[in-house]
């Protein structure tokens, strides 16, 4: 016997228990209703956050151990689509261990600004890069039969009044930078779940919002799965379930489920709308349980051992001036309190209670054939006594190399608050001139959620290391790239300003009043920064190694799937590495704003000494599309597309220009459209000219800087001038004759 389709199931139930179907038993699990068993939704994105015993309200209570594997913050450096892949996997074995069906992750959402207080969760500032590396992470997943959540849907780039804050964004940006990385997820790997945001769109909130939970999620980019709900961010249920919404969570005790039921009663909310929603739970949950297994384990060793290749594979060398790597019989000392007392992961409700931790000290000790000695410098929230630096300063003096760990405290970057500033704090700061000026050949080592202002020291350190948040096994990972054991391979998944001032939200982020204006459009990120050709601490895509790349043999080549672009990529240096190969496009004479370049594909190459590859980047043709305001639609504007190869957006090693074939669109025209418009279009511009003059040479279109001057003012209006050579009906007949063609 076949088990019911979730349609027979949903046609057995009550309009009562139907209702119950679309919100939560509780905190963090679902309602069961006859033949639907309840299953437990839960955080995080980079580790199994489920609580322990029953949840509480507010699911704040301590959570199972679990791997903790770097945040979104690191995993978005690897540039490293199989090694996410990987990790999803490994969540995905852990959360069917702890019989989690959907675990609520990855967030996608764009770093708009470096300030939000949750980018510690999120990949990068570029749309591709976000989407590529996310759909990974959910196919790695949900092949252990356990779902994703892809999340906040949409534009939730802030944490400042988030529950209320409406995003005003023109089409073009809102469509090709903050909707393009979801719906690449979408696409590429069909999530169980989407999670809308809390935030309005436009002045509408996300949770009830047709256009994008049914227009633009299931009409345009044919997504099957389940909405639910960012937890609280629900405001009207009944119109959330007609926009699309399927799952409320958590539990409203009933309120709102009795709220539909009145709904239908009253004719106001059609019974079929429910049955909709219900059927999506139900599809959920069938395939929650089909991927259950009781008898469930995963290797916590095991695991350890990928979250601390994750975050090798994750830190950034920013700079090295010869001082890295390390050998085991360098007379270091470490000072910093995050060497010894690591911060790992953001605040907020991602919290993972890790398996194990461990701490760069330690794991540098162990790795030196030499006395290690260690100076906290500072405190846990960043503060600093003068005996404290007193400590730092007589260990900094002895030894040969400083290992000077830095870092954001947690109470500085968390969900629920945006960060004030980009600046490490003063103590930190002031230690590290102390420190400096008993010991130049000093490394600094980053511990922090979101970037910080490096432009203070870079140039007067020979080494940083980016750390960000490593999650439990950094303090391993971290000790090995200090020493060579790995060769550091990661690459900025953002741009690091000179200063907050340069940065493109400055002046408009996080708003007022409850409105924030995406005033920067299409520039965000590195695309801000090379369009005002402005100089930067780092540039997006940055990354050093201890060995060289050389890349040769460059070709681009389009067709009807995109542009393929090869290359060959050489290990030049002494030793094992892996590089990330960047592919940027650009087309300089567009019709339409664009950056001067984007981020259109990249691979990881792992290459031994001397050893070569042939590397291949597929660039979509979708990825080419830019959002046609006239037509509401995609559209590849045809042209010479320069393409570009690099090891940073900024450090460019290889160029070919590609002539890509662009769309047929017609747009329609009116008396509305521009003189320019009308002479450019291949019906009615002819049509026109034969009008007013045969070839020409008559009327006020006949002089060529006369047309230039008015090329750009509606032909309604300039046709009604005397001399035209047209009469108004006559304009409107050969409008319409040109649409018609």
């Amino acid at each position: 016997m076949t088990n019911p389709t979730p349609e027979e199931v949903v046609g057995s139930l009550s309009l009562e228990q139907k209702a119950g179907l679309t919100s939560g038993a509780d905190f963090w699990t679902s309602q069961e209703a006859p033949g639907v068993p309840s299953i437990m939704l839960t955080d995080g994105p980079h580790g199994v956050r489920k609580q322990q015993g029953g949840s509480d309200h507010l699911g704040l209570n301590a959570s199972v151990p679990a791997t903790c594997f770097p945040p979104a913050v690191a995993l978005g450096s690897s540039f490293d689509a199989e090694l996410l892949g990987r990790v999803g996997v490994a969540l995905g074995e852990e959360a069917r261990a702890e019989s989690v069906g959907v675990l609520l992750g990855p967030g996608v959402n764009i770093k708009r600004s470096p300030l939000c207080g949750r980018n510690f969760e999120y990949l990068s500032e570029d749309p591709i890069l976000s989407g590529v590396l996310g759909a990974a992470l959910v196919n790695g997943l949900q092949s252990q039969g356990v779902g994703a959540s892809v999340k906040h849907f949409a534009a939730n780039n802030q944490e400042t009044d988030r529950m209320r804050i409406s995003a005003d964004i023109d089409e073009r940006p809102l469509r090709e930078i903050y909707l393009r990385s979801f719906q690449r997820v979408v696409q590429d790997a069909a999530p169980w779940t989407v999670m809308c945001s809390y935030n309005r769109i436009n002045g509408v909130f996300a949770s009830q919002d047709p256009w994008l939970l049914t227009s633009v999620l299931r009409e345009e980019w044919g997504y099957q799965g389940l909405v639910v709900s960012d937890w609280g961010a629900v405001v009207d249920r009944v119109a959330s379930l007609t926009a699309g919404l399927d799952l409320e969570m958590p539990s409203s005790g009933g309120r709102t489920d009795a709220e539909l039921v009145a709904a239908v009663g009253a004719g106001t909310l059609s019974e079929t709308v429910l049955d909709t929603a219900a059927v999506r739970v139900v599809d959920m949950v069938q395939k929650a349980v089909a991927g259950a297994d009781s008898s469930a384990t995963y290797d916590a060793a095991a695991h350890h051992a990928l979250a601390r290749e994750a975050a090798a594979a994750s830190m950034v060398l920013l700079k090295n001036d010869g001082v890295l790597p390390l050998s085991p019989d360098s007379s270091v000392a470490v000072i910093g309190h995050v060497a010894q007392a690591p911060r790992y992961q953001g605040a907020g409700s991602s919290q993972i209670n890790p398996t194990r931790l461990d701490n760069a000290l330690d794991e540098i000790r162990a790795l030196s054939t030499l006395e290690v000695p260690f100076a906290a410098g500072y405190s846990e929230d960043g503060s600093s006594t003068p005996e404290q630096t007193a400590e730092a300063v007589a260990a900094a003096s002895a030894a040969g190399t400083v290992l000077l760990f830095l870092g954001v405290p947690a109470a500085q970057e968390s969900e629920g608050f945006d960060r004030d500033h980009l600046e490490l704090p003063a103590q930190q700061l002031e230690l590290l001139e102390a420190v400096l000026a008993v010991n130049a050949r000093t490394v600094v080592v980053l511990s922090n959620g979101g970037v910080v202002r490096l432009s203070a020291f870079a140039e007067r350190v020979p080494a940083i290391l980016e750390g960000w948040l490593l999650g439990q096994a950094g303090g391993g990972a971290t000790a090995q790239v200090l020493y060579g054991v790995v060769n550091p391979a990661g690459r900025l998944a953002e741009t690091i300003p000179v200063r907050l001032e340069d940065t493109p939200a400055y002046g408009n982020f996080p708003g007022e009043h409850g409105h924030v204006r995406y005033g920067e459009g299409l520039l965000v990120g590195y695309r801000w920064y090379d369009a005002r050709d402005m100089p930067v601490s780092f540039p997006f895509g940055h990354g050093l190694s201890y060995t060289t790349f050389e890349y040769s043999d460059m070709s681009a080549v389009a067709d009807d799937a995109g542009i393929t672009v090869s290359l060959t990529v050489t290990n030049t240096g002494g030793r094992d590495g892996a590089d990330v190969v960047q592919v940027y496009t650009g087309l300089s004479d567009s019709s339409v704003a664009r950056a001067p370049q984007e981020l259109k594909g990249f691979a990881k190459v792992h290459l031994a000494v001397g050893a070569s590859s042939s590397v291949v980047v597929q660039v979509r043709r979708e990825d080419l599309a830019y959002w046609d305001t006239r037509i509401s639609a995609w559209t590849v504007e045809g042209g010479p597309y320069t393409v570009s190869v690099g090891a940073s957006s900024r450090d460019i090693r290889a160029e070919a220009s590609v002539e890509v074939a662009g769309d047929e669109i017609r747009v329609p025209l009116s008396v509305d459209s521009t003189i320019g418009e009308v002479m450019a279009h291949p019906v009615a511009g002819p049509m026109i000219m034969a009008a007013v003059g045969g070839d020409g040479s008559g009327g006020i279109l006949g002089d060529p800087s006369m047309l230039k001057m008015l090329e750009s003012a509606p032909i309604g209006r300039m046709m009604g001038f005397p001399g035209s050579g047209v009469e108004p009906e006559q304009l409107a007949q050969l409008l319409a004759a040109a649409n018609a063609e």
